[in-house]
């Protein structure tokens, strides 16, 4: 059987494509770089992270991009022997008139070289790129209404797309407008003389699901699919063919914004985001998302396996709308992939493909791996607020009871010099377990933790010997954190307790509430002569 998730830990809004025996996923990266992460698989259970097609500051540059924003949700199609991929980089969200800008890049290979983007006009965000059996094309997108009130609660629009000259054309046609559903992440599929609409609906938290319409004319009218499962509870629910709404002690929630594929044997397989929630709940009185469960892994993406009925509409296999924790697996000889090891040592010429970076990549001038062969060198850079440049690299947390360590040897000679490890959600919300100095005691280790711009040092400052290399790790247990330190050979010392961690998640955070927990190092230098901590090496061990 396959285990959902299938990606784990912040992985959202996966579009899915089959190219001959090959099976390609892509997910939204938002602030981090490269942008857009594509997984790879032979038999849909088993996934590698492949590339990250957005690796150049030409394609993608986004310094000064707020929490969560950045790259939406990106479609990746494939048609006579060329990829494409469409996305959006959102580069104002928390307002009311939204800045999201829709582009495309295509590639002859999925490694690339992919070209440089093309900007398309765009009512909003979610565009996807559907490629017609007559040879043309068409994007489907969402639209964004900043008027006070709205006129619609959703509208989808679509218009033809010209590949030679990479522009729209034609008029747009607008073939979603309510009232009531509000509808997203709309993907365009043709079967048996029928253009599909596949949509996310109700937002992407916990009453998410996905909604199907259908018309003979790729511009509608479209009309929607009405399955009766016996669980809509108010007249202007959605009617999701698959949804966790109804079942909140599920244990994969928010499930939606799929994708379809068909396999080489005629099955038929949906992706789509969910998330393990932790029993942490924000506070009744909290601004957003009152009394609302926490998701510290963020949403991730799961597979399920669908059927079409008689009369042309697509079911789960299992009969109902709420996705299985183990789905069938599909016809196809098993392809596992080898595991990246828990410990990276910094031996390899380059990053391994773990790692991220914020917003933009780091040049020389922030990282090297051959200064100190064996080592990563970071040299110090702006501190953990800043929206623009960081000597910061980091990792998804995939599970829930993990610990990560790191070894540094860094002599900081004021207060303003920072290196250590990091438990990040976005520029608000962390936890830096870190060496610098204090003026009395000398080197010291310190935890730092800010909660939505409410900073504190839980355990004070803990003098450490001069000269040596310090070890540091975390250890994560249900949404709750412990930290201890080592100095050279010397024993490890636990710090007292385990503190909340479960702050670090898409609910708790009060600007961005679209990615997930990362782990990593990094090294900060205020005083701006970019002080260097050398690390010699960095683990993640995931616990059952």
């Amino acid at each position: 059987m396959i285990t959902n998730p299938i990606l784990r830990g912040f992985n959202p809004d996966p579009s899915i494509i089959r190219v001959g025996d090959d099976y390609y996923i892509a997910t939204s990266t938002f602030e981090w770089f490269p942008g857009v992460q594509i997984h790879h698989s032979r038999d849909l259970k088993h996934w590698q992270l492949l590339t990250r097609p957005l690796d150049r500051v030409s394609q993608l540059d986004l310094r000064g991009v707020g929490a969560s924003q950045g790259v939406w949700a990106p479609c990746l199609t494939h048609d006579q022997g060329v990829y494409y991929l469409v996305y959006t980089v959102v580069t104002a969200f928390y307002c009311n008139m939204y800045d999201t800008h829709n582009y495309v890049v295509t590639a002859p290979d999925i490694l690339g070289p992919w070209s440089e983007p093309t900007e398309l006009p765009g009512f909003g965000f979610d565009p996807s790129l559907f490629h017609d059996d007559d040879g043309r094309k068409y994007m489907v997108c969402m639209v964004t209404d900043h008027r006070v009130p709205k006129k619609y609660a959703g509208r989808l629009i679509v218009q033809e797309y010209d590949p030679v000259n990479r522009c729209m054309k034609g008029d747009f046609h607008e073939v979603y407008q309510a009232e009531d559903i509000f509808l997203e992440g709309p993907h365009i599929f043709k079967r048996n003389g029928w253009y599909y609409l596949f949509c996310a609906d109700t937002g992407t938290g916990e009453g998410h699901g996905q909604t199907m319409l259908r018309s003979r004319s790729v511009f509608g009218p479209y009309k929607m699919d009405k399955p009766d499962f016996g669980n809509r509870t108010q007249p202007h629910e959605a009617y999701s063919m698959l949804t966790t709404r109804p079942v909140p002690d599920f244990p994969l929630q928010k499930a939606g914004h799929a994708d379809l594929v068909e396999t080489q044997n005629g099955e038929w397989y949906v992706v789509h985001l969910c998330g393990r929630p932790l029993e942490q709940r924000n506070p009744p009185e909290a601004e957003r998302f009152a009394s609302c469960r926490r998701y510290m892994l963020g949403r991730e993406t799961a597979l399920q396996k669908v059927v079409w009925t008689e009369d042309g509409w697509l079911r789960l296999h299992n009969g109902t709308n709420l996705p299985d924790l183990h789905p069938p697996v599909p016809q196809l000889p098993p392809c596992p992939w080898p595991e990246l090891p828990e410990r990276d040592d910094f031996d390899a010429p380059d990053l391994s493909i773990r790692w991220q970076t914020l917003r933009t990549p780091l040049t020389e001038r922030a990282l090297s791996l051959t200064a100190r062969p064996g080592y990563l060198r970071l040299y110090g850079g702006n501190g953990l607020g800043s929206r623009f440049e960081q000597s910061l690299i980091a990792q998804r947390v995939t599970e829930l009871r993990c610990t990560m360590e790191t070894c540094l040897e860094f002599e900081p000679a004021y207060y303003k010099h920072l290196a250590g490890l990091l438990l990040y959600y976005d520029y608000d919300n962390y936890y830096f377990f870190h060496l610098t100095r204090d003026e009395e005691m000398g080197k010291v280790v310190t935890l730092l933790k800010a909660e939505n711009k409410q900073y504190s040092s839980p355990f004070g400052y803990i003098p450490v010997p001069e000269g040596q290399a310090v070890r540091l790790r975390i250890t994560l247990r249900d949404g709750n954190a412990a930290f201890a330190w080592q100095a050279g050979e010397g024993r490890w010392h636990e710090l007292p307790g385990w503190l909340d961690a479960s702050f670090l998640s898409d609910e708790a955070c009060r600007e961005g509430w679209f990615t997930g927990v990362m782990c990593g190092v990094s090294c900060h230098d205020l005083t701006g002569s970019c002080l260097h901590a050398d690390f010699d090496y960095f683990t993640l061990k995931n616990q059952a």
